[in-house]
C-alpha cells in the first residue's frame, strides 16, 4: 500500500540517486538499505516511501509512515482483493470489464485508490441494478 498517496521511489533511481550504478548499488548498498527500509508492496518490483529513501540516503532518521487506512492510500491488485474478497485475477478483470477504475501504474505495479475499491465493494453491480435483461422477456 502506497499511505496517502505519497511520493515513491524504485531502486534503479535510488541508485541513480546515490550516484552508484544499479548493479553495484544493488551488490554493496541494497541488502543494508533493504534492512531499514521498508518496501510498500510484496512484489516483484520493489518500492520505497520516497522521503524515507532519501532520509536513509542523506543519514538521518527515517519519517515514520501515517498508520491506519485512508481513501487515499493506493492499493495493489493483491490488498484489493483483500478488501473485495476476491482474488488479485478478479480485481484486474474488474478493471478491464469497467467494474473498477482502471487505476494508475506506478513503477510497473497497478494501484487503485482505496476511496475506488472501498465503493465497489459498498456498491456492486448487480441484480436490480441496470443488468441483465429486462423482466418478462425470453432469452431468445
Amino acid at each position: 500500500m502506497i499511505p496517502r498517496n505519497r511520493p515513491v521511489i524504485n531502486e534503479p533511481d535510488i541508485a541513480r540517486q546515490a550516484g552508484t550504478p544499479l548493479a553495484t548499488w544493488r551488490r554493496r548498498d541494497a541488502p543494508a538499505f533493504r534492512r531499514r527500509v521498508p518496501n510498500l508492496f510484496r512484489s516483484r518490483t520493489l518500492i520505497y516511501d520516497l522521503a524515507q529513501a532519501r532520509a536513509y540516503l542523506s543519514g538521518k532518521p527515517l519519517p515514520i509512515l501515517p498508520a491506519g487506512e485512508h481513501p487515499d492510500d493506493l492499493l495493489n491488485d493483491e490488498e484489493a482483493a483483500a478488501v473485495l474478497g476476491v482474488t488479485a485475477s478478479t480485481v484486474r478483470a474488474y478493471a478491464t470489464q469497467g467494474y473498477l477504475s482502471a487505476g494508475r501504474t506506478v513503477y510497473s505495479v497497478r494501484v487503485w485508490p482505496r476511496s475506488d475499491v472501498e465503493e465497489r465493494r459498498d456498491n456492486p453491480p448487480g441484480q436490480g441494478k441496470g443488468g441483465g435483461r429486462p423482466p418478462g422477456r425470453s432469452g431468445s
